[in-house]
This record gives C-alpha cells, sequence and structure tokens, in this order.
C-alpha cells in the first residue's frame, strides 16, 4: 500500500524536495536559538562584549525572516502538493468508478461512495503533506537537539533520553484500538452519508406520506451509531493524548530536578544550565508534534486503505481478442442463457430465442419473471453465468463493450436526467451532434414545441433528475435522446407504464416512430401496447413458457390469454 501511496507524488517531485528541504531548513534554525543562548551566558554577557550581542541579536533576526520565508513556502506549496495528490487520486476513483459493473452500484449506497471521493480524501491529502514533513522535521529536530544537549552535559542529557522509550510503549500499546475505532467511524459516517442521500433524494415521497417521523428514527439510528463509533475513537485518542502528555511533562521534572542536582554538585554552571532548560523545549517540540502527527496518520492511512478497496475492485473488461460491433442489421439470439444475481437466486434458467433484424419482440409475463434481466444482458450490464448471447451472429463476449452499447438504445420506465440544460441531456444521446440535429431528435420526439414555449428554450435548467419537468415530458426528452443516438437496436423496458392513458397514447406515437426500421425489444405490462408486435414471448419464473403472435397466443388460451382477458375487464 506505501508504494501505492508514493506513486502520487512522482508527479510533484520538484515541489516534493523542495518542501522536504524548506522542512529541514526550519529544523536547523530551530537549534540557533539555544546556541546563541548559551554563548551569550558562558561568554558576552559576562565579558561585556556589546557589539558581539547586537550582532548576534541581527543575524538572529535575519534568521528567522528567513524561516518565515521558508514556514510560508511549506505551508502553501506543501499544501498544494497535498491538494493536486487528493485532484488526482480523485480523477482515478472517478475514472474507476465509471468502468465499474452494475452489480457494484447494485451494493454500494451513493452517499457513501460520495464519502470515499470527498473526506476520505481530504484525509489523504493532509497526510500527503504533513506526514513527511512531520516525521522529517520531528526526527531531524529531535537528532539535533539531543546531539546539541550532548555538548552541554552528557549524564543529563542521557537521563533525559531514558523518557523516549515510556512514550514508544504507550504509543505502541494504545495504536492498536486507535485505528480501529477509526475505521468503525469513517464506516459509520458513510452509512450516514448514504442514508442522507436517500432521504433527501426521496423527500418528496416522504412529505406525500407524512413519514417525516419515520426518516427522523432511520436517521437518528445512523447518527447513534456515529456518536458511539466515534466515542470510542475519542476514547483511545484521549487516552494516548493524556498519556503521552504526562510523560512529556515528566521532561520538564526530569530537568529541573536532576538540573538542579547537577548545578548544586558543581557538575554544569549556570549558563549552560540555562541553555539546556532552553533547548529541551526544542528536543519536547518534535515529540510534541509527532503525538498530534499520530491522528493525522491514523486518519490518512484509513482514508487510503477504504480508497484502494474501490480501486481493487475489478472494473468492466473486454477479452483480449474484441473486436468492434459494426454495421449492425439487428439479429439478436440467446442461446441457452441463465443468471442469477447472487449464487443463491436463479432468475433465468436457460432461456433461448431469436429476434430477426427490424423485428418488434416483446416479453410479457408476471414481475420478477426475468424480462429486465434479459434488458440488462444484452448490452453486457451484467455478465450471464450459463449460455450465449449473440448479435448479428456474434458472441457479445467476442465485441467491445462500446461498440455494442453504442448500437443499443434504452428507453426505460424510470428516467433518469441530468440537472443540466435541456440541449444537453438531449446531447447524452450523441455528444459530437449538431443544435439542427438536437432539434430534429426533439421534434421527432414530440417534445420540440414545448421547449420552444419556455423562455430559454434548449438552454432551460431543469433541475435535479428533471424535477421541473413532468413525467410525460420527461420520457420524452429520453426518447429525443435515443432517436439522436439512432442505435440499431432498441429496448423499451416498460417505457410508458407510469405514464397516465392519454400521456402514454401521446408518447407511444413517438415510440412507435423511434421503432420503425430498428430491432426492437419491448417490455411490457399493459399488453393493449404490444398486441401489434411480430411476436410476443411470456416469461415466468426465468423460462419461456408461450411464444408466438398475439392471435397465435389468444388462440392457445394459455397464459397470455388469460393475462389479455385480465387487463380487458
Amino acid at each position: 500500500m506505501l508504494k501505492r501511496f508514493i506513486h502520487y507524488y512522482k508527479p510533484y517531485k520538484k515541489i516534493f524536495v523542495l518542501d522536504m528541504l524548506a522542512s529541514l531548513s526550519v529544523s536547523i534554525i530551530a537549534i540557533v536559538y539555544p546556541i546563541i543562548t548559551r554563548e551569550m551566558l558562558n561568554d558576552l554577557i559576562p565579558n561585556k562584549k556589546f557589539d558581539l550581542i547586537i550582532i548576534f541579536g541581527v543575524i538572529l533576526l535575519l534568521v528567522y525572516l528567513l524561516k518565515m520565508g521558508l514556514n510560508y513556502f511549506i505551508q502553501y506549496y506543501g499544501h498544494m502538493m497535498g491538494v493536486s495528490m487528493q485532484a488526482d487520486m480523485r480523477s482515478d476513483l472517478f475514472k474507476h468508478i465509471q468502468l465499474l459493473p452494475f452489480s457494484f452500484f447494485d451494493d454500494h449506497e451513493t452517499g457513501k461512495i460520495m464519502t470515499r471521493m470527498t473526506s476520505d480524501l481530504f484525509d489523504i491529502c493532509e497526510l500527503a503533506h504533513h506526514g513527511p514533513e512531520n516525521i522529517i522535521i520531528s526526527f531531524f529536530t529531535l537528532g539535533l537537539s539531543f546531539a546539541y544537549l550532548l555538548t552541554i552535559n552528557v549524564p543529563l542529557s542521557l537521563i533525559v533520553f531514558t523518557i523516549i522509550p515510556i512514550l514508544v510503549y504507550i504509543a505502541t500499546r494504545i495504536r492498536g484500538a486507535y485505528t480501529s475505532a477509526r475505521r468503525r467511524t469513517r464506516a459509520a459516517n458513510s452509512r450516514i452519508s448514504g442514508q442522507l442521500q436517500t432521504s433527501i433524494s426521496g423527500v418528496r415521497v416522504t412529505k406525500a406520506f407524512t413519514n417525516d417521523e419515520k426518516e427522523i428514527e432511520k436517521f437518528e439510528e445512523g447518527n447513534q451509531e456515529f456518536q458511539k463509533a466515534s466515542k470510542d475513537s475519542y476514547k483511545a485518542m484521549a487516552q494516548y493524548h493524556s498519556s503521552t502528555a504526562f510523560v512529556i511533562d515528566i521532561f520538564n521534572v526530569v530537568v529541573l530536578v536532576a538540573g538542579g542536582i547537577f548545578l548544586y554538585n558543581g557538575q554544569i554552571n549556570f549558563a549552560d544550565y540555562s541553555a539546556f532548560v532552553v533547548s529541551i523545549s526544542l528536543f519536547i517540540t518534535p515529540i510534541n508534534r509527532l503525538i498530534g502527527f499520530m491522528e493525522q496518520f491514523q486518519n490518512g492511512v484509513t482514508g487510503f486503505e477504504r480508497f484502494c478497496e474501490i480501486m481493487d475492485i475489478e472494473v468492466e473488461k473486454d477479452s483480449e481478442n474484441a473486436v468492434e460491433l459494426n454495421d449492425v442489421k439487428g439479429k439478436i439470439t440467446l442461446e441457452n442463457v441463465s443468471y442469477g444475481y447472487s449464487e443463491d437466486s436463479e432468475v433465468l434458467k436457460g432461456v433461448s430465442l431469436t429476434i430477426n433484424p427490424g423485428q418488434k419482440f416483446a416479453l410479457v409475463g408476471p414481475s420478477g419473471g426475468g424480462k429486465t434481466t434479459i434488458c440488462h444482458l444484452i448490452p453486457r450490464f451484467y455478465e450471464i453465468m450459463e449460455g450465449k448471447i449473440f448479435i448479428d451472429d456474434k458472441e457479445i463476449r467476442e465485441v467491445t463493450r462500446e461498440s455494442l452499447r453504442r448500437n443499443v438504445g434504452i428507453v426505460q420506465q424510470d428516467v433518469f436526467l441530468f440537472n443540466d440544460t435541456i440541449k444537453n441531456n438531449i446531447l447524452y444521446g450523441r455528444l459530437d451532434a449538431s443544435d439542427q440535429e438536437v432539434i430534429d431528435a426533439a421534434k421527432r420526439a414530440n417534445i420540440h414545441d414545448y421547449i420552444e414555449t419556455l423562455p430559454e428554450g434548449y438552454d432551460t435548467q431543469i433541475g435535479e433528475r428533471g424535477v421541473k419537468l413532468s413525467g410525460g415530458q420527461k420520457q420524452r426528452l429520453s426518447i429525443a435522446r435515443v432517436f439522436l443516438k439512432n442505435p440499431a437496436i432498441l429496448i423499451l423496458d416498460e417505457a410508458t407504464s407510469a405514464l397516465d392513458n392519454a400521456t402514454e397514447i401521446m408518447i407511444q406515437q413517438s415510440l412507435d416512430e423511434l421503432c420503425e426500421g430498428r430491432t426492437t425489444l419491448v417490455v411490457a405490462h399493459r399488453l393493449s401496447t404490444i398486441k401489434n408486435a411480430d411476436e410476443i414471448a411470456v416469461i415466468d419464473q426465468g423460462e419461456i413458457i408461450e411464444q408466438g403472435n398475439h392471435q397465435t397466443l389468444i388462440k392457445n388460451d394459455g397464459i397470455y390469454a388469460k393475462l389479455y382477458s385480465q387487463q380487458l375487464k
């Protein structure tokens, strides 16, 4: 994991080196004050060397001006290096997430994913900047100050140094509990973010059913869990800081008592003792810095572990010899296809069917029978467990996903629109389309006249998930998007089932035009909408029970005939 972390420093090697050199310089400068103090007390003041006292004062002032500049560089450029690394990690994570299979999003809430990309990466950014800086400054200052203390008085320095192992022991004992508690806190925070995202997205449903108390209760459960995890984390942190602070306070006691005894016995003079007292603070400061750094280190390491968890999930990959799917005619063949969303459930059981180019093929049957699953398997949103699927006699696992999905257009019941303009939402069908092509697509979807009535026309912002539009308007925008894409294969998955009858009739006209000249796979509950389909397959419990056109299936008086009769009633 360390190697992966260091990888993100590579583009910023120059800034990193300069930042570390600046940190080293600050460490060296820190030792100047006690050196000058000792010199003044031992020589300059007793011997009344007034000129040198002024010169030393000026030198110290100039050194501190240099220190100010170095600290500015460390604070500004060091932080910018950390922010740049954070941006690189966020880009890598976002690109990786875009390539993950549908199954990942089935198992991970949006809010939890967002936490990985925000607060986790911020902690990594802080560690990336302050980590090496704190370590270098602390250990270098610690070594330099200890070496200087030895020049003042060796026995007294060794007595002080014996306290260091006690600090190391305390840090080692408490670190494990603290790390574990921090992980639980992060997990709880992710759950809160997930719950918050879900609750805010569904606030209209909450208000409609007056279930605000229920949502508050659910949120409070996660909030209490976070509070408990934070309690354990801060308890471990409090134990660590209070224990180490107590040990550091012992330094002052040791210096005061031991130094007093040495001074009393004549083993050290007053000037050296004064310099030793000044220098001991220099010795304690890096220890305090390292103690404070422990919390930041744990936060950063935990955040990077969570970052790596997602980065290690395997992305969608094409086979080594995958070819482009071009000049698609639209023939679809399923051969003994089986699939289950988990090992314990089998949604499809050896399904076989053929859809000829330009044919309108309908899938009907009870909910949960496997209709939508077939729609997801054709563009390889999920990988089949057994069997094969062909497009124009080419097995879909042998073609690139990009070319496969480029030739498949999908209109679903649950339309997703981006919080953007009407134009940009239509352009999502083909990003390089011209303005005229966007308008033509809108006209064919029967949404152009409505767009023209808006003050900002195609530049109108539609709000989150198209909240400013009606259900029919959103569906027409999604149809315009597919018109612009112009795919050879069209999948209509319950495209009008959420609309009222009047709106459905108007949308159906647009869909009928969209279907012309394309192979169309229709999933529908309202059987009246697929009476004119060339072929109809009835799916129940993952198997095709009946197949034929409308007239044939009615004559057979099977499941389809019963479903149709029930809907007529």
